[in-house]
């Protein structure tokens, strides 16, 4: 296997490990609303807003973290979703999904200290 294949095997293992934890985390209500296609579907998102946006070249604060707003990514996520006739989701629960994302984000930096 290349280290191209690699990567990607790493990245498709990372993706499926931050579903798994998005899934677990949205409220029991949420959860069979969302497929794993659809989780899959806005963590792509997520990570094209975190690319375009600029967000990960500001400066962090004196306690290390980027102010990143949450309300943002979800209209970000309500007018992709929109184009791509996706617009099943209300901003409440693609609220939940981007909560998600960055609190398995941050548990993976706790893992790290």
């Amino acid at each position: 296997m290349s280290s191209e294949d690699d990567f990607l095997l790493d990245d498709a293992v990372e993706d499926a490990k931050t579903v798994a934890f998005i899934r677990n985390y949205l409220p029991q209500e949420y959860k069979e609303h969302f497929t794993d296609d659809d989780l899959y579907y806005f963590l792509d998102l997520i990570f094209e807003y975190y690319a375009t946006s600029g967000c990960l070249d500001a400066e962090p604060d004196e306690e290390g973290y980027i102010n990143i707003d949450q309300e943002e990514i979800v209209e970000f996520l309500l007018s992709e979703a929109k184009k791509d006739k996706m617009d099943r989701f209300s901003a409440e629960e693609l609220l939940f999904v981007v909560q998600g994302e960055m609190e398995y984000g941050n548990s993976l930096n706790e893992d790290e200290v």
